[in-house]
């Protein structure tokens, strides 16, 4: 294989760079049903006719003002070596409330915080942290420490972390209200090095199922569960009657790969694993052919022969940067590889086993760092972070062209695109506490714009997404799986779910990543789905 440093490196044109703006600047078959490009053209039926509203970019957090009437005390000046509920005003709490909250949970809070800008007007800044409360005298944590002071009892609710020996970042929480049934509001302290920083209100929501919805709707029945040994399960590809699942080390527990046989779907049989010393984080996986790429965050893109499915044998590491290869994308004969050094790497994969390196973008110029890809009728949609989606021309590799791009602040992380009454459309998702559903207009990529929005509860974060016809199939971590009707782009409908996240399952945690990560729809009427926890869940597709 020719060596990358030997192959051209895309930097784009000083036009592309002098015009990009927040909208962006002028200027062989698929291997199954879930590659880069839909099956169906044109995904849109009636009743959309393509007309729509442009909607304002209002970043994920929406504020609603501050979250409870408590405040600090008057006159205080917390202690952070020494937090107490004292510290807080709570004379308009309602403690009855606080009193009929169960002593255990697992919670994602949002944080509210103002502070005086620079102009002297007021900033608000949000942020988020999970906890988890026991009732069985396991460990109780808040933002990932042990929780030191914890009053749940009595109409009260305080919990903070308060090692004194580990300057790091420490809170305090103070229930006030709880406005809605598994929601607890109230007002938070949090200190970093042992000194104090900033003070504010907190929402938090129990990770329940949302709205006391049942297990499924929409005709997602659950035909079987797999436990995966390896680390976090994140991500899989089904092929050849296997389903390849791929993991990230958790503490004490390497990631790497687990493969299935799942000719029978509803008893797969567990085949082998997979887990290199040292090189076991592993993020993407996608196949063609006879190959399986993995994405590694050690050694790049991993490629093993799959000709024996249920026996992947190692042939070679394609080389990346040092931070390794986040994902992995297939369409037609190109492999898409996102490096977690900026770049997007594409290879012509004529022969699947054999990848050969085309050519190396770089949005450097734009900030950001690539996460994710998703290829369509020669364009190639970057999920860029915090710099936003980008649209780039890469139907001549020789000549890549930046198109545009949209930018909202948040973290762009995937995205998948279809045709809509005559329109080009990409659905966006973030990663993160607000994260959520954008809808955008790309027919134009130089003026890129918001038409439609999906969100769930205000603290959980979106993850993967598959877009089928007029169908949008999301793994929404806590959220579980959501499938949306999208036949009108401009208002997502939910038509089904099911929740994957049960507070009660071994191994969860407060984390924010916690739930559905992956997700797979290869066109045998199956939807698979994996779990940070639970591991392979094979659902019939509606």
């Amino acid at each position: 294989m020719t060596s990358p440093s030997l192959l051209p490196r895309v930097w784009l044109s000083a036009c592309a760079l002098a015009l990009v703006t927040l909208a962006g600047c002028d200027d062989t078959p698929d291997p199954v049903a879930d590659a880069g490009t839909p099956p169906v053209e044109d995904a849109g039926p009636e009743p959309w006719d393509g007309g729509y509203t442009v909607l304002e970019e209002r970043g994920d957090w929406i504020d609603r003002g501050p979250f409870a009437p408590c405040t600090l005390a008057p006159g205080t000046t917390p202690s952070c070596h020494d937090l107490t509920p004292s510290h807080f005003d709570l004379s308009s709490c309602d403690a009855d409330a606080l009193a009929g909250l169960e002593p255990h949970g697992i919670y994602q809070a949002a944080m509210r915080s103002e502070t005086v800008a620079e102009d002297g007007g007021t900033a608000v800044g949000f942020s988020s942290v999970g906890f988890m409360l026991h009732s069985d005298g396991g460990t109780d944590t808040l933002a990932g420490r042990p929780i030191a002071t914890r009053l749940t009892d009595g109409g009260s609710f305080f919990i903070a972390t308060l090692p004194p020996s580990a300057p790091t970042i420490n809170f305090a929480y103070a229930g006030c209200k709880t406005p809605s049934p598994g929601v607890i509001s109230g007002c938070f302290i949090r200190c970093i090095g042992g000194r104090y920083s900033r003070a504010g209100t907190f929402e938090a929501h129990r990770m329940t199922w949302p709205d006391g919805e049942a297990e499924a709707s929409g005709g997602l029945v659950l035909r079987s569960e797999s436990l995966v040994a390896l680390g976090v399960p994140v991500d899989i590809y089904v092929t050849k009657e296997h389903a390849y699942v791929v993991s990230l080390d958790r503490p004490g527990k390497p990631g790497g790969l687990t493969v299935f046989d799942v000719s029978d779907r509803s008893r797969p049989v567990f085949k082998t694993s997979i887990s290199i010393p040292g090189d076991s984080y592993w993020n993407g996986v996608w196949a063609l052919g006879d190959a399986l790429y993995v994405a590694s965050d050690v050694s790049g893109t991993i490629v093993f022969d799959i000709s024996r499915p249920a026996e992947p044998a190692f042939l070679r590491s394609l080389p990346s940067s040092q931070y390794g290869v986040h994902t992995v994308l297939v369409d037609g004969d190109r492999l898409y590889a996102a490096d977690n050094g900026g770049l997007s790497r594409i290879y012509d994969v004529t022969n699947p086993l054999e990848p050969v390196l085309r050519q190396t973008i770089s949005l450097d110029f734009l900030g950001g760092g690539v996460h994710d890809h998703f290829a369509y009728q020669g364009r190639l949609y970057i999920n860029n972070s915090y710099a936003g989606l980008s649209v780039v021309d890469v139907s001549n590799l020789d000549a890549v062209l930046h198109l545009g791009r949209y930018v909202h602040g948040g973290y762009s992380h995937h995205n998948a695109v279809g045709t809509f009454a005559g329109r080009t459309i990409a659905f966006e998702g973030g990663e993160f506490a607000a994260s959520h559903l954008r809808v955008l207009d790309v027919t134009d990529p130089a003026r890129i714009v918001k038409i439609g929005e999906y969100r769930k509860r205000p603290v959980t974060s979106i993850h993967n997404m598959i877009l089928r016809a007029d169908r949008l199939y999301i793994a929404w971590y806590h959220e579980g799986l959501r499938v949306l009707d999208v036949s009108n782009p401009t208002k997502p409908r939910e038509v089904g779910h099911f929740n994957t996240f049960r507070e009660s399952d071994p191994g969860r945690s407060e984390g924010i990543f916690g739930g559905a990560y992956g997700i797979r729809l290869p066109g045998d009427g199956f939807v698979y789905v994996v779990d940070s926890t639970r591991g392979l869940l094979i659902l019939d597709e509606p």
